[in-house]
């Protein structure tokens, strides 16, 4: 079982003074919808694995990478035998703005097959293994050491998806620093802006494009729309709102951004398969609120 799973928020059982976990897990056992604010990182070494995330359904097999974006609930079902490593580093106290870019690349998850990513398969597998050996044998700097491996598996994801989505005509490289920098500055600003009333005009303005244009740029460097990006923020700032039961979804949907509650009802299901309140009560629920011996 999970660690410590408060119906269903799971708090990382991080190794002692760092933000890292990594379990080379070998149980026949499934995990229940749980989320966390952390990554997650599956890799089937013995037989496949099974993961619901989103409205997606992924099969993993051997070898393959399974990268799940924070506070995204998913399911874990496992096969009567096998062996996969789950990696969770939490990245929170990492302040990047490029960490924003590239997070929507990946959202709700990226599955990272030899067939899919060729180009970055084999480096991305091999950085998986020297992370497992490395916590397996924790010693100075190995933090650091980890978390420089993962934030190399997103740099080789994101140059990846920067290499096929490219359109004619913005492939000089003084256009690509451009539009990089000013992504860069505009992910940034709605990080911090999201429960303002944002528009798409407002945005575009700011970033100095026609707003057709910048919603243009905007889904060829975010793989997302701009309301949807701005939307999946306001959604993961409101999933941690929901934790206080003192607080009105209501107020929730209001102070996360959203100008009205049939809004935010509605953005939250289509994220989430359920309601605030019913995500509300899976947290609050005794099922599963006494810790548990691990993932392991």
């Amino acid at each position: 079982m999970i660690h410590n799973l408060q119906g269903i928020h799971e708090t990382v059982d991080y190794k002692a003074d760092t933000q890292i976990c990594l379990y080379y897990n070998e149980e026949a056992e499934n995990y229940p919808p749980h989320w966390h604010p952390s990554f997650e990182v599956i890799m089937p070494v013995i037989n496949d694995y099974r993961v619901v995330c989103g409205h997606n359904d992924y099969h993993i097999k051997e070898g393959e990478i399974l990268v799940i974006c924070p506070c995204m609930l998913h399911e874990l079902f496992a096969p009567a035998t096998g062996e996969r490593i789950i990696f969770q580093p939490g990245l929170s106290h990492i302040k990047l703005k490029e960490l924003d870019l590239i997070t929507p690349l990946l959202s709700p998850a990226i599955l990272v097959t030899k067939e899919e990513y060729p180009q970055i398969y084999e480096h991305i597998h091999r950085l998986m293994l020297e992370i497992k050996d490395e916590y397996m044998n924790f010693t100075t700097y190995s933090e650091l050491s980890i978390i420089a491996k993962f934030l190399e598996i997103l740099v080789d994801i994101g140059r990846n998806h920067k290499a096929f989505h490219q359109q004619d005509g913005d492939c000089d490289i003084h256009h690509q620093k451009e539009y990089m920098e000013k992504f860069l500055f505009i992910t940034d600003y709605i990080s911090n802006h999201f429960s303002e009333n944002l528009t798409l005009e407002e945005v575009a303005s700011l970033a100095g494009y026609s707003k057709y244009h910048f919603a243009r740029l905007f889904k060829q460097y975010t793989n997302s729309s701009f309301y949807k990006f701005l939307n999946q923020k306001r959604i993961e700032y409101a999933k941690s709102l929901l934790l206080d039961p003192e607080l009105a979804v209501t107020e929730v949907a209001t102070q996360s951004g959203f100008s009205s509650l049939s809004a935010f009802l509605r953005m939250f299901k289509q994220l989430n398969l359920c309601t605030p309140t019913e995500f509300r009560n899976m947290y609050d629920s005794q099922f599963q609120k006494t810790p548990a011996s691990g993932k392991k």
